[in-house]
């Protein structure tokens, strides 16, 4: 069924209809239309626009569309041109005249805004959720790992001493803030469009309060141009879920660098890695590497609606039909992506000793060598300096700092005492930093207590 007509006197050509069409995928928010045309209708019935036997009928008829489409009962037929075609055309069939009163008081424009806004509102709870899930696999492994000594990076070269779970804890920070644009979205997004008409509103005397409480929203959006021609929310949701992706690719990264034969810092549980067709030895990390990959994809869904939206005037035009795709597929990207790489790293485990000896053999305690220096009174800038020979020095002989001889030290600076060893220590160089933020166990202590409470919340 057509939901126009009237002043057309041929049929639409069927490559027309084709390509017109977005059944195929606005089928997917199949319940928010229902859900929608129940609390629209609801409101026609309450302000006295249909009667409340017409109301009753047409709410029992929707409900019985959704439970049939749930069970299989009934199939979402393509040859409709929309889902919301596709449900006033059974209901009318279901239900007869009372039926054809649905589209009372709206516009596909309005109906199809309000469908996209609390599909996309439920699922950036649904993503929230994930995110909610991966932080507290992230702060578990924060929490056993305290003291469990790594190689801090820099450009990719070992820089300075660090604990897994600092390195963690600053992951554990950027999904923290992934959570917390989802918030604001969330908020700035909960305003509902249905009421709005075409572009100009409507003459029948809705009371759009009623539909915006009843669909859980804050109150009816303002302005009922934009309100049918704008996706903001949906740019920004996609923004958000761009750097989800972003931070798990990064993420991904490192992982596919620490397993590696060359780093050997974790082990990928069997379950998320697979083999060779041709090399037996290998064990490829291709759920990170998918992750990495599929950012790529994510990205796309954004330029794509940036570029559909730029030129559009107002109010409603066609190309916005364009928002959907791509955004369910982002939706369902990151959502997988998200699922699958927490359990990727709750079931990763982690080679202490070659962590703590890589930090050993990377010279990573020469800031604090240095430092040493300067608490014997050495300017700085000469520590510094002495420290590069000490480093030269143990290059050529193929060790570490903590490998050197007193005698060692002091032939390149009579400064040089016992204490040194202990100075740079990787226990030393971590517990000694203890700001807020910093690696040192103590500080690490009160910011899981401050990620734990923040979980709690």
């Amino acid at each position: 069924m057509k939901l126009w007509g009237g002043r057309f006197t041929k049929e639409e050509n069927q490559l027309v209809h084709n390509f017109n069409a977005s059944i195929s995928f606005d089928q997917k928010f199949y319940k928010q239309d229902i859900e929608g045309s129940i609390a629209h209708v609801t409101q026609l019935g309450t302000v006295g626009i249909i009667t409340e036997d017409e109301m009753r009928k047409i709410i029992e008829g929707l409900k019985g569309i959704k439970a049939d489409i749930e069970s299989g009962k009934l199939e979402i037929s393509e040859e409709s041109e929309d889902i919301h075609s596709f449900v006033e055309a059974n209901l009318i069939e279901r239900i007869g005249e009372p039926g054809k009163k649905l589209h009372t008081g709206r516009s596909r424009n309005d109906q199809v805004a309000l469908d996209m806004k609390l599909y996309t509102r439920d699922e950036v709870k649904e993503v929230d959720e994930l995110l909610k899930n991966l932080l507290n696999v992230i702060l578990r492994i924060m929490k056993e790992n305290v003291d469990t000594y790594m190689p801090g990076f820099t450009h990719l070269q070992k820089a300075q001493p660090i604990t897994l779970a600092h390195h963690f804890g600053a992951y554990f920070e950027m999904f923290k803030r992934d959570r917390d644009r989802l918030k604001d979205i969330y908020k700035r997004m909960n305003y509902c469009p249905i009421g709005s008409g075409a572009l100009a509103g409507t003459t029948y005397p809705l009371d759009r309060n009623l539909t915006a409480s009843l669909l859980g929203f804050e109150g009816p959006t303002l302005n009922s141009m934009d309100s049918v021609s704008d996706r903001d929310y949906l740019i920004e949701f996609l923004s958000a879920m761009c750097t989800i992706m972003m931070h798990l690719s990064r993420f991904s990264e490192e992982i596919i660098i620490w397993n590696s034969n060359e780093y050997r810092f974790v082990e990928l549980d069997d379950a998320y890695s697979t083999g060779s067709s041709i090399m037996p030895q290998k064990k490829n990390p291709d759920i990170a590497e998918l992750v990495r990959g599929k950012t790529g994809r994510v990205y796309g869904a954004l330029m794509s609606l940036l570029t559909t939206m730029k030129g559009l005037p107002l109010a409603y035009n066609k190309d916005m039909q364009e928002d959907k795709e791509f955004t369910f597929d982002a939706i369902d990207t990151t959502k997988g992506c998200i699922s699958l790489f927490t359990g990727m790293i709750d079931t990763m485990s982690f080679n202490k000793d070659n962590m703590e000896s890589s930090a050993k053999n990377g010279f990573t305690n020469a800031t604090d060598a240095a430092d040493y220096l300067v608490g014997k009174g050495v300017p700085f800038r000469d520590a510094h300096g002495i420290v590069g020979q000490l480093v030269l020095f143990c290059i050529e002989k193929d060790i570490a700092l903590d490998d050197m001889t007193l005698e060692e030290y002091k032939a390149i600076s009579p400064v040089f005492e016992e204490d040194i060893y202990e100075a740079i220590s990787l226990k030393t160089c971590v517990e000694k930093r203890m700001t807020i933020g910093a690696p040192g166990m103590e500080a690490m202590k009160k910011v899981i207590a401050i990620n734990e409470k923040y979980m709690s919340e």
